[in-house]
């Protein structure tokens, strides 16, 4: 998942093999494809021989169970037969803790014969990947009085025996205040037993508090072998812990003039891609719900190996000293920030899009190989940067909207678009499009392409599908 290890980079460098061309009329290169629901956010994962995805219930493997519903399935990666599902029923709530047909949009985390992944119900679970058995589960609206905005959507992460996860707290159905601002935005869970280790409100207690909702993930790394767990806040704010809770630093994503406003009227933005480590260090955009369209984004590189002297830890490029007559800021010597990427247009410095920005709001998380990062905005347009400097290589449009991030291995780049259409590229400095694969009218690809033992494996929406592409395989 998220490229195989905890530092959720989407480049895979051990993957060898894979095709550049396939065809979905012919099934050319197309070793299967498997039904699932109506809709499919969390996954694929792939471990000793079985497919993870998280999806609804709009297909059921079991007709004796029927409605809205959130499925994890369970298929042989082999040959991709159905082996096992769990269900879980919708929260009453509705559509403001429980979106209706979305299923279950937390991506697994793996490890030996246990998996663990936040259902549609706001739980941590715990089962058993041979089984479906569950082992545990953590009721995170009930023990922990979390407010989960629209759908509770964190992919955990095990660090030693601990899990850790972003709650997802967020506003209430008017989206005028956060409910629970005392209940956590982080949680560290034993991977054990379900015990709650510790947990964090900040986002809850900042100055802006949280936005809207918190859809990202954690991300772990060890700079100089000294620990942190970097989870993305509601606010934000990038906010580093020991594995023990104790607050590292922070950092600001936004400019310290931005203003959010609700349907994405105003320039504050969170978060909805997760950050990447490469190098030691962090490389994180901001965005925010696709329902709020497109604008001004940023792409952040920070440097984890900073260690703040400010007794509130803050390692933001800039510090405020006054809003009142009017802002009045000053550079942070404390600051972690590498590079920037984005913001509008100014200065007579044209777009490499055509846009009003260099950058958009995005849900992509980075793909980084070779000091090559990849990474996509809502709008569609694909970048390719030095992730060293942050010089800008190339940026290809691709003519609709994408929810997806870039997935590189094999000395390809893989992404797809609102359109159906699976871009492939040469992974490069310069820009070489090797083929588009269309897929039928009305088709979305919104997920993250997964290489993985010789094979791509991706999810389409409408049909809903997973497919699984392997070279010399399929053809009629």
């Amino acid at each position: 998942m998220y490229g195989g290890h905890l530092k959720r980079n989407f480049a895979n460098p051990l993957v060898k093999g894979l095709a550049d061309s396939w065809s979905i009329e012919d099934g050319i290169n197309v070793a299967y494809s498997i039904q699932l629901g109506s809709r499919a956010y969390g996954g694929p994962v792939m471990s000793n021989g079985r497919i993870l995805i998280g999806t609804n219930n709009e297909y059921p493997r079991d007709p004796s169970i029927e409605g809205d519903k959130g499925v994890m399935m369970c298929f042989n990666e082999k040959d991709g037969a159905f082996l096992w599902q769990i269900v879980h029923d919708k929260l009453k709530a509705g559509r403001v803790w429980d979106w209706p047909q979305q299923g279950i949009c937390s991506t697994p985390c793996i490890e030996g014969d246990r998996f663990y992944y936040v259902g549609n119900r706001c739980e941590v679970i715990c089962a058993d990947i041979n089984t479906g058995k569950i082992h545990w589960t953590v009721d995170m609206i009930g023990k922990l009085n979390v407010f989960p905005h629209n759908i509770a959507t964190c992919s955990p992460m095990i660090a030693g025996d601990t899990l850790f996860l972003v709650t997802s707290n967020g506003v209430d159905a008017a989206h005028r205040h956060v409910p629970s601002q005392n209940s956590p935005s982080f949680l560290a869970i034993n991977k054990n037993d379900g015990t709650v280790l510790w947990s964090s409100n900040l986002p809850g207690q900042s100055r802006r508090n949280i936005m809207h909702g918190q859809w990202s993930n954690p991300t772990y790394a060890q700079p100089n072998g000294k620990p942190q767990v970097i989870f993305p806040g509601g606010d934000g704010w990038i906010y580093s812990f020991s594995p023990t809770g104790d607050l590292l630093w922070k950092f600001d994503c936004n400019p310290k003039n931005a203003v959010y406003r609700l349907g994405g009227r105003g320039t504050a933005n969170d978060f909805i891609g997760t950050p990447v480590v490469y190098k030691d260090k962090l490389y994180i955009a901001v965005g925010q719900d696709p329902e709020h369209d497109t604008g001004v984004g940023y792409l952040y590189c920070i440097d984890i190996t900073k260690e703040p002297t400010r007794p509130d830890k803050d390692l933001s490029p800039t510090l405020v000293v006054s809003r009142e007559p009017e802002l009045k800021e000053e550079p942070n010597p404390d600051s972690a920030q590498v590079w920037r990427y984005g913001g509008p247009v100014t200065g007579g410095k044209a777009s490499p899009t055509g846009e009003t920005y260099y950058f958009g709001r995005s849900m992509s998380t980075c793909a980084i190989m070779d000091d090559l990062l990849y990474i996509t905005e809502l709008g569609g347009h694909v970048h390719c940067l030095d992730a060293i400097t942050g010089e800008l290589y190339w940026t290809e449009s691709m003519f609709a909207n994408t929810w997806a991030s870039p997935c590189v291995a094999d000395g390809k780049v893989f992404v797809g678009n609102d359109d159906g259409i699976m871009y492939i590229f040469k992974h490069g400095r310069e820009k070489e499009l090797i083929a588009e694969i269309e897929h039928e009218d009305g088709t979305k690809l919104r997920t993250t392409p997964v290489a993985a033992n010789g094979r791509l494996y991706y999810m389409s929406e409408s049909p809903t599908k997973l497919w699984v592409i392997e070279k010399g395989a399929g053809g009629n």
